[in-house]
């Protein structure tokens, strides 16, 4: 099974998706640049941490993930700020059977793309 990589742009055209799943690295990024709202575009939004902000893995990352009973069949997109931190996280999820992308532009964009914010999906 491979990781997709997915812009924004294909998530307008696609409404098998049901889950996003979004790294908080640290609480700051939230409070300083926001975070998706996925809710309003009828996408379920969870938020867990895969790395901390001291740079270390989380260990409990994919029992956490399993306590949101999210369905395997579910399509999870997996974003972080910029694109890295979720490719880790897809990669983990889909090992464990789930049917998981990452959004390789991230919350806020690269060098190559937007991002969620920078697209006009909606933030909080």
């Amino acid at each position: 099974m491979s990781i997709g990589y997915v812009s924004f742009g294909w998530i307008g055209e696609n409404r098998s998706i049901k889950v996003i799943l979004k790294d908080g690295l640290w609480h700051t990024e939230h409070h300083i640049d926001g975070k998706p709202d996925g809710e309003k575009i009828a996408l379920k939004t969870h938020y867990l941490t895969i790395q901390f902000s001291d740079k270390t893995f989380n260990q409990n990352f994919i029992e956490g993930f399993k306590k949101l009973n999210i369905e395997k069949d579910h399509e999870i997109l997996a974003m972080c700020m910029g694109g890295v931190r979720s490719q880790a996280a897809a990669e983990l999820l889909t090992k464990e059977g789930y049917n998981c992308v990452n959004i390789s532009d991230g919350f806020l964009g690269n060098s190559e793309n937007a991002g969620w914010k920078n697209s006009g999906f909606p933030c909080k």
